[in-house]
């Protein structure tokens, strides 16, 4: 209710030309709620169609993880110049291709590794196998157990230099955190819902931006209409790079840090689809709010809230505040993703000052020059004045002049002729004479 009040304080002061009574204010918040959950319906059954998609761009930062690390744990190509490193899908073939091979005899291997796709395969696949074997013996005993294989010097050094990358040689490592795993037998389908109201979110945000504005600033001009489009605008492409932002570079350092910190415990990765799925759509979605603080601060600054000289005075203040808020909203604790959330919004809220900055100098600048073209005008006024010549002779109007008017002569005539009527309060006679009309020439020439 707090909040509520907030908002209703700030359309009043947003319209002051009359004060709406309570009911009238719900009445309008019910409207504005209607319209977002009609838009949201829209928009979810849009991005429910594409389930599929959606499912694939989310798990993309996971996978992404898994190839990263798998990568890091390959030799490099560069300094291993002289034997053939496989990449990280030809590997995680290889690992596959061996574990089904083990099942076979010598000569159904040989069948088996001449009808793979890759020729290679075959070499990739024995270096698997022989590496495994290398690891289960004791460090110090590999090095002696890899030289006498009794395999050519190729095999030989892939093998040690596998030995120093060390590569899972496991055919189901990884594949936990790239299936993942669902414990109900309805979790993929709310999993499904809760993904397709979190795309409609970004999909719908321009139309739940302008239903908002418009319920907490009412009564807008034309020209502060046309204005909401381009803010809009404006913060359509905020929230949008926030999301970007998130999903590209934070998302994926913030999972391989888990991923390592997990891995360094001892701990296997084997992550839930549903409890990865709301952690990325909750992350992705915080940072793209978090970017708006621009379009927050502006509006706060056009309604008067805020000015630049708050602003400027309180900035360290604000930067302890939203440090605050990002260790709030950051669903990871580690000061990495703190910093990466905060250090954007420490830079967004530098060029909210600067844009108060430059909206007060505009409306000075306006001032200013309203107050110029006044005194312009002051003095046009009066040169206007002291050129006007000075007409004391009054001009009879002319019977033309009064027919058209309509003007009979009555008034002038009593000013010129007080004679023709006789007032009793202009010219001292008693309260109880009687009223005369004007005098009639007729009977003054009778009288005669």
């Amino acid at each position: 209710m707090y909040l509520l009040k907030k908002v209703f304080e700030l359309r009043e002061k947003a319209h002051t030309d009359h004060e709406k009574p309570f009911l009238e204010h719900l009445e309008d918040l019910r409207v504005m709620v209607t319209r977002v959950v009609i838009t949201l319906l829209i928009s979810m059954i849009i991005c429910f169609t594409f389930q599929g998609e959606l499912m694939s761009l989310l798990r993309a930062p996971a996978e992404q993880v898994l190839h990263t690390k798998q990568k890091q744990s390959m030799p490099d190509p560069k300094l291993h110049k002289d034997i053939k490193v496989p990449t990280v899908e030809i590997w995680n073939e290889a690992r596959k291709a061996e574990q089904i091979a083990l099942g076979l005899d010598e000569a159904q291997r040989k069948t088996f590794y001449k009808n793979l796709a890759n020729p290679d395969l075959e070499f990739h696949a024995r270096s698997v196998s022989l590496l495994r074997a290398a690891k289960a013996l004791p460090e110090e005993k590999r090095a002696g157990f890899v030289k006498n294989l009794g395999v050519d010097d190729q095999m030989v050094r892939q093998v040690t230099a596998l030995l120093k990358s060390n590569p899972d040689t496991d055919s189901s490592a990884g594949s936990k955190v790239d299936m993942m795993s669902a414990l109900k037998p309805t979790e993929t389908f709310m999993l499904s819902m809760k993904l397709a109201f979190f795309a409609g979110i970004v999909l719908a945000f321009p139309l739940l931006l302008l239903f908002i504005l418009q319920f907490v600033l009412p009564g807008l001009h034309t020209k502060e209409k046309r204005m909401l489009w381009p803010a809009m605008t404006v913060g359509f492409g905020l929230f949008v790079g926030g999301v970007c932002f998130a999903y590209f570079l934070v998302l994926p350092k913030a999972l391989l840090f888990f991923y390592d910190w997990s891995s360094n415990l001892g701990v296997s990765n084997e992550w839930r689809i549903g409890e990865y799925i709301s952690f990325a759509t909750q992350f992705t979605l915080l940072f793209g709010l978090s970017f708006e603080l621009p379009v927050v601060v502006m509006v706060l600054v056009k309604l008067g809230i805020l000015t630049y000289e708050s602003m400027s005075r309180t900035r360290t203040y604000a930067i302890v505040a939203i440090y605050v808020a990002a260790a709030i909203i950051t669903p990871t604790p580690d000061i990495m993703t703190l910093n990466l959330m905060a250090l954007p919004m420490l830079v967004l809220y530098e060029i909210c000052i600067w844009l108060a900055w430059f909206d007060r100098k505009k409306n000075r600048e306006a001032e200013l020059r309203e107050e110029e073209e006044l005194r312009e005008r002051r003095k046009q006024w009066l040169i206007q004045d002291e050129q006007a010549p000075v007409n004391d002779h009054h001009e009879e109007p002319s019977p033309e002049d009064m027919e058209e008017s309509g003007d009979h002569g009555w008034h002038d005539d009593y000013h010129h002729d007080p004679e023709l009527y006789h007032d009793p309060y202009h010219h001292g006679l008693p309260e109880d004479e009687e009223w005369h009309q004007p005098k009639d020439d007729s009977d003054a020439d009778k009288k005669s």
